[in-house]
């Protein structure tokens, strides 16, 4: 049994007066009763999308983007693997971005995501993104300086590049838009609490030691400057045509149960329908199935 949940909660479509602390790591009351419960809404969920999406592959009009930006160990891989795994796989394109190749950035910052970009009909995912650039590039800025190749003239107004990048990523969604792919972003709003218990828990466990690293450990320490790029970007980029969902990570299941309500809800918005076949070709399937029946 599903839990009503409220789209508005989460959803932000314009990042004037956007505060990240005004948004809670956790939901005031669980989505589920119990695992079982839980379980049950999650495969609902799934069930649904993926009927929505092979409705999207016929109809051919749209594309789906889901983005998705944590900080580490926010649950951004198993989010994405328990919400989409009932989905037909031929529906779906998933992306991990991690750090740019030689190739990529010879190119400028939109190229390689602009690559991965989903055709119409089928869901994209991006595990990170080109956010990216204005997340980690913002908190480390010598990523831009030493090694992403550009002009000194650039380089030399800090101030201006990052405008200049939220600038190109208005765009960008603004024409993914007008053109049928329609966005969601998602960050997963994780506490510093929560993420160091996690950390302790790959730590302990043998089996998650390899999610682990001592450059996590490392990043943590930027954890307030994570926060300010984090709220920036939400500001500057959240708009109608492409959102800014940001979701209660502390707890993984309500965490998954929320991203899928909020899928559910743009796909169900859509206004998709199967094609219809013109008089000639339903009479030649009548046709069809009339000299099967003879067999």
């Amino acid at each position: 049994m599903k839990t009503k949940i409220k789209v508005s909660d989460y959803h932000i479509t314009t990042g004037k007066n956007f505060r990240l602390k005004d948004h809670s790591s956790e939901v005031e009351k669980d989505l589920y009763e119990d695992k079982e419960s839980y379980r049950e809404a999650l495969a609902e969920y799934r069930d649904e999308i993926d009927e929505f999406q092979n409705m999207m592959y016929a109809h051919d009009r749209y594309s789906l983007l889901l983005v998705f930006q944590a900080m580490d160990a926010a649950g951004k891989d198993g989010t994405i693997r328990h919400v989409m795994s009932g989905v037909n796989a031929h529906g779906i394109e998933v992306h991990s971005f991690k750090q740019p190749s030689s190739l990529e950035l010879d190119h400028d910052f939109l190229w390689r995501t602009t690559l991965a970009l989903p055709p119409r009909g089928k869901i994209g995912i991006f595990n990170r993104s080109y956010y990216e650039e204005a997340l980690v590039c913002r908190v480390h800025p010598e990523i831009v300086t030493r090694h992403q190749r550009l002009p000194t003239e650039i380089t030399d107004d800090m101030k201006a590049l990052w405008q200049e990048r939220y600038h190109s990523i208005r765009n960008l969604e603004r024409h993914l838009s007008a053109n049928g792919t329609l966005i969601m972003k998602f960050f997963l709003n994780i506490s510093k609490e929560e993420q160091k218990q996690r950390f302790l828990d790959r730590i302990d466990r043998p089996e998650k030691n390899w999610k682990f690293s001592a450059g996590d450990l490392e990043e943590r320490g930027y954890w307030d400057d994570y926060m300010e790029a984090y709220e920036t970007a939400i500001r500057e980029t959240a708009t109608r045509e492409a959102p800014w969902y940001v979701i209660p990570a502390d707890d993984k299941k309500n965490m998954r149960l929320i991203v899928s309500r909020l899928i559910l809800d743009r796909l169900e918005s859509m206004h998709m329908a199967y094609p219809e076949l013109p008089e000639e070709q339903r009479a030649l399937l009548a046709s069809c199935r009339e000299q099967l029946e003879k067999e």
